[in-house]
């Protein structure tokens, strides 16, 4: 049986340095620095004051007042980088076949901001009764793809992968899957996740996060920047896309799996789970490392994970990892946690469409164990036909994903 092809015709993305995917692009390029003062909640008794937040976000741009009481704020994320992907694929929603349209999402957190709003109102009258009875249906991560489906009329497969900041690339590998088994014809695969006080609390007290800027790779790295955001794409198999006429961005050719199985939080210093999955997937994608031509890092400035992925990609790529340029966009925008994957899927595609590859930013000393190309800086033209995301989480989850120009 011929396998079937699939293809991105869509994408749309909410991130800290534009909140839709034409200001995320022309920030990206220009290599802007998204990490700022925090605003959402006072940081006083951190000591990191600075994060990753889509300062200007407006839901109203994408749902109606009710939509918006009705949803926190990644689902209302998650529905505004949808329908950038809905209008830039062209495709009608109204005239798919509601079962074989589907939704894919993964996220970290889920909607941590609707639990945060409900203690604080605990702890500010006393009484629990006073937590109105419409936070608690907003709270569960499966409400994500539950108010993409209403609002875009997907009846197909859906579903919620919170593995963590892997969760975007555990999403569009699930939704590959689905068009390859002939279970969807299309789906909206992403990540979607908030800037949470709980979040930000949490990589405080594991001493994890930088105090000014997030600098990848470099010498005197001291961490990553909390964010937030959202990534779609849209998924498709590639007769379907032909025969609607579709724009195709770019092919997804495979993915790969894995797990450290080492320490929570931590990457096992030999790099085995990111091995693992990315010659994973390099096999399913019939792909070898001399047709590589970027890696869009998980990159996240800390010194166990920056040190793991070099291990990794020269593991993997041989002597062709000195040849090939690695960056990392969560210099530029911090780690959006589960939207992180799918932003840069959604990058790595719009890089292959624009012949860029986007700058790590903040890089100013060589480490010596992170000796590779990390396009310090500036954005670099280059023609690309074959790249690949890499994306690690806590609890050792490990992935990696394939895209390729389109050829017909």
């Amino acid at each position: 049986m011929t396998k079937k092809r699939v293809v991105i015709t869509g994408l749309g993305v909410v991130a800290p340095i534009g909140r839709d995917t034409h200001a995320f692009w022309d920030a990206a390029v220009k290599g802007t620095n998204g990490i700022r003062p925090v605003q959402s909640f006072d940081p006083a008794d951190f000591k990191t004051k600075v994060g990753g937040e889509v300062l200007d976000f407006d839901p109203g741009l994408y749902l109606s007042p009710g939509q918006i009481h009705s949803m926190d704020r990644s689902s209302q994320m998650a529905v505004a980088a949808a329908t950038m992907a809905v209008e830039s694929s062209g495709l009608d929603t109204e005239k798919e076949k509601p079962h074989r349209f589907g939704v894919a999402m993964g996220t970290t957190m889920g909607e941590p901001q609707v639990l945060e709003k409900g203690i604080q109102i605990q702890y500010d009258t006393g009484d629990p009764s006073r937590i109105p009875s419409s936070l608690p249906r907003q709270y569960p991560c499966a409400v994500i793809p539950e108010n993409l489906a209403a609002q875009f009329n997907a009846y197909g497969p859906n579903i919620i992968i919170p593995t963590a900041c892997a969760a975007g690339n555990y999403a569009l590998g699930y939704a590959y899957d689905l068009i390859c088994l002939n279970e969807a014809d299309v789906l909206l695969a992403g990540g979607s996740d908030p800037f949470s006080k709980i979040a930000f609390t949490g990589f405080n007290r594991l001493l994890a996060t930088a105090r000014e800027v997030c600098r990848p790779f470099d010498k005197n790295r001291d961490g990553m920047a909390v964010g937030e955001g959202a990534g779609v794409l849209i998924v498709e198999e590639l007769e379907h896309a032909r025969a609607r006429g579709a724009d195709i961005h770019a092919e997804l050719l495979g993915y790969g799996l894995g797990c450290d199985a080492f320490k929570m939080t931590i990457p096992d210093p030999t790099g085995q789970g990111g091995i693992i999955a990315l010659n994973k997937a390099l096999k399913n994608a019939q792909v070898s490392p001399e047709e590589v031509d970027y890696i869009c890092a998980h990159g996240t400035g800390t010194g166990e994970n920056d040190k793991s992925e070099t291990i990794i990609i020269k593991e993997t790529m041989g002597k062709r990892a000195y040849e090939i340029p690695v960056s990392s966009i969560k210099s530029m925008c911090g780690h959006t946690m589960g939207a992180a994957s799918a932003i840069e899927a959604a990058a790595s595609v719009l890089c292959i469409r624009n012949n860029i590859v986007l700058p790590t930013i903040n890089y100013a000393e060589p480490d010596p164990d992170c000796d590779l190309d990390y396009v310090p800086n500036t954005a670099r033209e280059m023609h690309l036909n074959t790249v690949v995301s890499n994306a690690y989480a806590f609890g050792g989850n490990t992935s990696s994903i394939i895209f390729r120009r389109f050829k017909g």
